[in-house]
């Protein structure tokens, strides 16, 4: 007996190392299996829609952690999980998603960026909607602030899509999706976007509305600068159509007697009411300035440039505006032209020759009444004479030879004299002028075409 315990006091030793192996050795299976039970775990829920996902294995058993959409869901999730050959318990750590009431979703665009906000039902919805963006909006800067959330209504992507492309046709402004319920608000990139805008709206999925859409067309802008140098006009801006487009460009070659058309304009939808009626008149007070910029934005006009005399320039300032259609605004901001040096009286009847070879003065027809269009060539014969101011003047009329002779000759009369009160109401000294008819006696051309008779109907300045 003595000798049993002599020799049990020498084997225990050898139990400690022994069980340092079993640890190392239970360590060292199931690193592998739990790498397995986790790479298998994962298989599982490939088709499973879920968000923050994480899986961890203790031995066999599982821990999965993550947010679902629904709860069947989340319930098939771990379901999934469970049902894995080797796992023996799955410690549940799922979530629903947090739930959006009411379920809002908005694209905000400003000078430098498209920032989506809100609410998203799915991680590939979210996906779809910044691809989208980045695709419609052509290298726009696209911010993601979207939540995944749940409560989004039936069709929710097919409404987002297409309320994204509609951004693109923003300069600024923010689209809102609060459920079934469409809001707009800002401006539109180019002249047609707000009615294009309101014509994709139609075509919202089922169920989906228009709440409010405040969206405004950009202003309506038409530019006319006078360029005394290049002696151009150059016409740019927007136009309500092809019609009033020639009509305009014909008015401004009427008016600008020396300068050449530079016509930039196209026809825009969104043209304020009376655009032609106003537009007209004021490109007639621009032929009267030396220099100037016309610039028509929506129903405001603006006039800036320096009148060839001082009389013109109140003239223009006083007398633009009530050309206008009611509601339209007038702002001048005209200036006076430095005089120029005065010329004897050789030059200035070459001033004149020169004058009243590019253009004629022109008048009703049968009448004495001088039409709108030859205001800026009368001032710059105004400007001529106050460059003489002692030479005097006659103011010829001439008429063709349709009709009676005495009538012609009333009528070449009348027209001399309703010249030389324009020039006397202009501030000239009335005793410069002498206004005198000559009927059809001084033809200058044949009076058997229709373009000879009209260069034969004419005013002449003749310095004495």
């Amino acid at each position: 007996m003595h000798g049993l315990f002599r020799w049990s006091g020498k084997w225990w030793p050898g139990v400690i190392p022994l069980v340092m192996f079993w640890a190392i050795a239970g360590w060292t299976s199931t690193e592998p299996l739990e790498a397995d039970l986790a790479q298998r775990s994962t298989a599982a829920l490939k088709d499973t829609i879920l968000d923050k996902r994480r899986i961890s294995v203790a031995g066999r058993d599982v821990s999965l952690a993550a947010d679902a959409f629904s709860e069947d869901g989340r319930q098939s999730a771990v379901a999934s999980v469970e049902t894995v050959p080797g796992v023996r318990l799955v410690n549940d750590e799922t979530r629903l998603v947090p739930e959006a009431a009411p379920f809002v979703w908005s694209a905000e665009r400003d000078v430098l960026r498209v920032t989506l906000s809100g609410s998203s039902p799915l991680p590939a919805s979210k996906g779809r909607l910044m691809e989208a963006a980045r695709a419609s909006l052509g290298g726009v800067e696209v911010v993601d602030r979207m939540n995944l959330s749940r409560g989004a209504p039936p069709r929710f992507d097919n409404a987002a899509l297409l309320l994204l492309e509609q951004v693109g046709k923003l300069k600024d402004g923010k689209i809102t999706l609060s459920d079934t319920k469409v809001s707009l608000s800002g401006m539109a990139r180019e002249l047609g976007g707000r009615e294009a805008i309101g014509a994709a709206l139609k075509n919202l999925p089922e169920g989906f509305s228009v709440a409010a859409n405040e969206v405004k067309a950009p202003p309506y802008i038409l530019q006319a600068y006078k360029d005394p140098v290049a002696v151009t006009l150059t016409l740019t801006g927007n136009v309500p159509d092809n019609g009033a487009h020639t009509a305009l460009v014909a008015a401004a070659g009427r008016k600008f007697f020396s300068e050449k058309v530079v016509d930039n304009l196209k026809a825009s939808v969104g043209a304020p009411v009376g655009f032609a009626a106003a537009v007209v008149p004021a490109l007639g007070a621009l032929s009267r300035l030396s220099t100037g910029t016309l610039v028509i934005s929506d129903r405001e006009v603006k006039l800036s440039g320096d009148a060839l005399y001082e009389a013109a320039a109140v003239q223009i300032r006083a007398g633009l505006g009530k050309d206008f259609p009611q509601g339209w605004q007038f702002k001048p901001e005209i200036s006076v032209k430095p005089p120029a040096a005065p010329v004897d009286a050789t030059v200035c009847q070459q001033l004149f020759s020169e004058l009243l070879g590019k253009a004629r003065i022109r008048f009703e027809s049968g009448k004495a009444d001088i039409v709108a269009d030859s205001a800026g060539l009368l001032d710059r014969l105004i400007e001529t004479a106050l460059r003489c101011p002692t030479a005097n003047i006659e103011i010829s009329g001439h008429s063709d030879t349709n009709g009676e002779e005495a009538a012609n000759q009333a009528l070449s009369e009348k027209r001399a004299q309703a010249v030389a009160d324009y020039l006397v109401k202009a501030g000239l000294p009335a005793n410069r002028f002498s206004a005198v008819g000559y009927g059809s006696t001084q033809p200058i051309a044949a009076n058997d075409t229709d373009q000879g008779k009209a260069q034969n109907r004419r005013i002449d300045f003749v310095v004495k």
